[in-house]
């Protein structure tokens, strides 16, 4: 017997390989496995705390409620305040505020994400995976280095500019839908555009590599846009824009099952990694009282018949009054350093790794990328903001989590020391523990003046650039529409500004 098992771990290798090559021959090895996961991260866009059923909203998402129900559901995953910002975080695993990114890129901004910095699709194609880019984009689209085919993606599927029309996939008065540099015209609905662009690629990849998908959904940001059938089967509520917010994200988890079932069909849904969440926290300005658009908008309303004549007024009008997100008991919304804006939904599945769990540790945007880096086996570079959160996915112990930064439109900062948050801006300075009061209804600086030194010290003191953004005078004249008519060249083709 002795004997036996040492001739079999002799040849274990040699008689495995010789097993698979006989399977190969009779056609019976079916099913590919890789030592390194597929990855799926799935990017919503502007969605509420309170806009998934698996929180208690009355939005049905039930292929989203299946992977959190086998899956983590990260309870303190933080987001930056709005789009750019957040996507500069996922793709480098550093705080945007090191190259100066603070706001959205609008169609003015000359510039993108730094062209010398190292991408997570550029680490992942580096590490033998296929990458591919399914949706928006937003970190850059004047000169081609700034594309995502310049930053690691050898697939690029979707849109470069920020929100555009579901129908007609304009923004800004330009066209902006493309495949690889190239400008597409096709009538659709992008949610379900996105969904077939992403199945046709796990149907075709190269079944010797394992492959990373930034599925990128538009969805649900402005415009306030679904298929009739599906607004119709939330007549129910009684909000119109919370009504057509609702099937879009509908839309959007119908979309997901599609994707899933296609990972299922070809045998790859136990190797693969899914990790979904928003940007930030969803849009709904008029349940804000400290915005005084609010009122501004609402005359607008009174003034004129919607559509506003004046553009950049029409563009207030419409993000103010028309987002239809709920954020739950989480303070504010979109474009704020209260947890409405940062603490969105998130949920990891990875069949066989990830246990069912309800995680209370905290994960951030920039851990995304050193977190899945550890998954792979991948050294993890030591100039990240982020860190390895892998721990808090698999309920194994981790590291305490790393100090964080958020920043608002207007200058205002959140700097998470956790569970401590301070809340500063030239004129305030707000602290809360969030383990105590997750809502921020107590405010506890003048109880802890010595902390609020302290981190605001510690604030004071981390690195950051000048805004790289186009100054919004440019905006006034010319803002960023969502959809409506084209009146220049398709963005894909504005190739002027190119070096």
């Amino acid at each position: 017997m002795t004997k036996l098992v040492f001739t079999c771990r002799r040849f274990s290798i040699s008689t495995k390989c010789f097993l698979r090559y006989c399977l190969l021959l009779t056609n019976l090895w079916t099913v590919q496995t890789f030592a390194q996961p597929n990855i799926v991260i799935i990017l919503a866009d502007d969605l509420g705390w309170n806009d998934v059923s698996y929180h208690g909203s009355e939005i049905r998402t039930p292929n989203l409620d299946a992977l959190a129900a086998e899956g983590v559901v990260l309870n303190q995953f933080h987001a930056q305040p709005i789009c750019t910002p957040t996507r500069t975080a996922l793709m480098t695993g550093k705080s945007p505020q090191r190259f100066g990114i603070y706001q959205p890129f609008t169609k003015h901004t000359d510039v993108g994400l730094p062209a010398e910095e190292v991408t997570l699709a550029d680490r992942l194609q580096a590490a033998g995976y296929q990458t591919w880019l399914v949706g928006k984009w937003h970190l850059g689209f004047r000169q081609q280095k700034f594309h995502p085919n310049g930053r690691g993606f050898e697939h690029f599927y979707g849109n470069l500019t920020g929100g555009i029309g579901y129908w007609d996939h304009v923004h800004g008065g330009g066209h902006d839908w493309q495949r690889n540099g190239n400008v597409v015209r096709e009538d659709g609905y992008t949610t379900h555009l996105l969904a077939d662009e992403a199945r046709t690629l796990i149907r075709q990849r190269k079944t010797d590599q394992p492959f990373f998908l930034y599925l990128s959904f538009n969805t649900p940001h402005l415009p306030n846009e679904a298929p009739e059938e599906t607004i119709a089967s939330y007549s129910s509520i009684d909000d119109r824009f919370r009504r057509i917010h609702a099937a879009m994200v509908t839309e959007m988890d119908t979309a997901i099952g599609q994707v899933i079932e296609t990972l299922k069909s070809e045998d790859q849904i136990e190797n693969t990694l899914i990790w979904f969440m928003s940007d930030n926290g969803g849009l709904n300005l008029k349940s804000q009282s400290r915005s005084g658009l609010v009122s501004l908008a609402q005359n607008l309303e009174e003034w004129f018949e919607p559509p506003v004549p004046v553009k950049i007024l029409e563009l207030i009008r419409t993000n103010t009054l028309e987002g239809g997100s709920d954020n739950g008991s989480l303070r504010f919304g979109k474009g704020s350093v209260y947890e409405g804006g940062t603490r969105v939904p998130s949920l990891a599945y990875w069949p066989g790794v990830i246990p069912a769990h309800h995680a209370k540790g905290v994960v951030t945007v920039q851990d995304v990328l050193p977190t899945l880096l550890a998954a792979i086996g991948d050294p993890i570079p030591t100039d990240l903001d982020g860190g390895d959160r892998l721990g808090i996915l698999t309920n194994h112990p981790a590291k305490p989590p790393r100090d964080y930064v958020t920043r608002d439109l207007l200058g205002m900062q959140a700097y998470y020391q956790w569970p401590w948050k301070l809340i500063k801006d030239e004129e305030i300075a707000e602290l809360y523990n969030l383990d105590e009061d997750p809502y921020e209804q107590n405010d506890l600086s003048t109880q802890e003046p010595q902390r609020v030194a302290q981190m605001t010290r510690l604030l004071d003191r981390l690195p950051r650039k000048p805004s790289i953004h186009a100054p919004f005078y440019r905006s006034l004249f010319d803002p960023d529409l969502f959809g409506g008519a084209e009146d220049r060249q398709p963005w894909a083709e504005l190739t002027e500004w190119e070096e």
